[in-house]
């Protein structure tokens, strides 16, 4: 199997949703299941199905998280220096529009774009590694070409 590449902010993450689920949700929808059962007639008993449905959710993303966890290689960024690689936290220049963002290169499982957080898998990213201050990079996005220039690259 392939190593998930991820910082130690993501795996935390993970970690703490996979304790929340088992430790506060698993017995909470358990308990719903017992109440429901206790109101009779489980063909026609909303509840009963929608905690089962809710059960089933639950216990699929306990195995994704553990199947995640357990193939999940930690990347500290503090270590590395040089070129755009994992765990870089990336200021680029728009070339058209000349807004600014900052960007830092994470593992997919740990992406989100609101926060700032790119997909390693991304275009943007893919087209960032390797890359140093001052060049110039050309991403090929959903929305057209961009153009974006390389400010600075810090590892944090």
């Amino acid at each position: 199997m392939e190593k998930i590449l991820m910082t130690r902010a993501g795996f935390n993450a993970l970690e703490t949703e996979l304790k929340h689920l088992k430790s506060v949700e698993r017995p909470s929808v358990i308990q719903a299941i017992a109440e429901a059962r206790e109101l009779g007639d489980l063909k026609e008993n909303a509840e009963y199905h929608s905690a089962r449905e809710k059960q089933g959710f639950i216990e699929g993303r306990i195995k994704e998280l553990e199947g995640v966890i357990g193939l999940a290689e930690v990347i500290d960024p503090t270590t590395l220096s040089g070129p755009i690689k994992f765990g870089a936290t990336v200021k680029l220049v728009d070339e058209d529009t000349d807004e600014e963002k900052v960007w830092q290169i994470v593992g997919e499982h740990e992406a989100s774009v609101e926060k700032g957080l790119l997909n390693i898998k991304s275009p943007i990213a893919r087209a960032l590694i390797g890359k140093e201050e001052g060049d110039s990079v050309e991403v090929r996005t959903p929305g057209g070409e961009k153009s974006y220039e390389v400010l600075s690259i810090t590892y944090k």
